[in-house]
């Protein structure tokens, strides 16, 4: 948020974003890539996406930022551009990522328009050698809480269309439901990241937050196409969840 002292439910924001690039660090030293995929800043003020931007210097890497629901895709474009992180089209140590805007203004839930399908489709079909990542702030897929089936992707069968035609695709990823998760369909490996924030409760029928640290996920990409990953979490990070909220 533009405020430093901003909170959501009792956990300040900006001290749980330094505590998991610090225990990234500590633990996986310097990646080469940075994907923050969405729900950047609460506020949607270009103030909040410029203190993530300078947070994301201890980074010698460069990043790149997609919108989520809370965004506002406008501040948070013009911010990225300052940063060098608008790039939705990465091609890097032989594999492909791409980043869709799955954010509808006004909006919780998320969905493709037929340009974020058409961008898809082009660049799988550009780089058909390279094994892709695909990611999108929204999960494409039911992930198993009752209250975040109608916040999810809309359009989904679109998108899995697309996807479908294209199996050099590895890994589809996403943001929105604050909790580690993997599946699988169709041989593509899907997954949720925690937030770097709140944590919502794993299989909960309605909305729920558990006391869970903060964290990231970590990939290694192998030019072969093979990869492997893994969840950290700032374990030694100290908050004061409020438990009893029924959204914010």
């Amino acid at each position: 948020m533009a405020d430093a002292n901003g909170e959501l439910l009792g956990v300040n924001t900006r001290d749980s974003l330094d505590a998991v690039i610090a225990q990234a660090i500590k633990t996986h030293g310097q990646p080469d890539l940075i994907l923050a995929t969405g729900d950047l800043a609460q506020d949607g003020s270009e103030e909040a996406y410029r203190a993530f931007g300078d947070r994301l210097q201890a980074f010698v890497c460069g990043s790149a930022w997609l919108a989520g629901n809370h965004d506002e895709s406008g501040a948070l474009q013009t911010v990225a551009a300052e940063y060098g992180a608008d790039r939705r089209q990465i091609v890097q140590g032989g594999w492909q990522c791409l980043l869709l805007d799955s954010s509808v203004p006004g909006q919780v839930y998320g969905e493709l328009p037929q340009s974020e399908l058409d961008f898809l489709e082009a660049a799988l079909a550009e780089y058909p050698e390279l094994p892709a990542l695909v990611t999108l702030h929204h999960h494409p897929v039911d992930v198993g809480c009752d209250w975040m089936q109608s916040i999810g992707l809309r359009n989904r069968e679109h998108f899995w269309q697309i996807v479908d035609r294209f199996p050099q695709v590895k890994i589809v990823l996403w943001g929105h439901i604050h909790q580690e998760q993997g599946l699988h369909r169709n041989g593509v490996h899907l997954m949720a990241t925690p937030s770097t924030c709140i944590q919502f409760t794993s299989g909960s029928s309605d909305f729920s937050v558990e006391p869970l640290p903060p964290g990231y996920r970590w990939f290694e990409l192998m030019n072969s196409g093979e990869f492997s990953t893994e969840v950290g979490r700032a374990n030694d990070f100290e908050f004061e969840l409020d438990q009893n909220s029924s959204g914010y």
